[in-house]
């Protein structure tokens, strides 16, 4: 299995995760700089270093399905507004 994905198989964990770092709930915004950071520590925390490049093309490829998902609305460039919201530590989708 590739890092995407693991990245897509393990999303939930992965906001959850992103959660206690950054301040991610139903219509905050999210920056493509704290995907990409996220995803990085996320994977050393795992014991796998992510270069830089990689990290970068990873959170990219990633808000992109995320926004295909209708979980990520664009606001501007590198810039979403989160669409869904955390319950009891498991995503849930919360469409308009």
């Amino acid at each position: 299995m590739d890092i995407f994905d693991d990245l897509i198989a393990n999303k939930k964990i992965f906001f959850n995760f992103m959660k206690e770092r950054y301040e991610v709930h139903y219509k905050s915004n999210i920056f493509l700089r704290d995907i990409l950071y996220a995803i990085k520590s996320f994977y050393e925390k795992k014991g796998r270093k992510l270069k830089y490049p990689l990290a970068e093309q990873l959170a990219f490829k990633f808000t992109e399905y995320l926004v295909s998902q209708s979980e990520l609305v664009p606001i501007e460039k590198n810039i979403w507004k989160v669409n869904f919201s955390f319950n009891n530590s498991v995503k849930e989708i919360v469409t308009e």
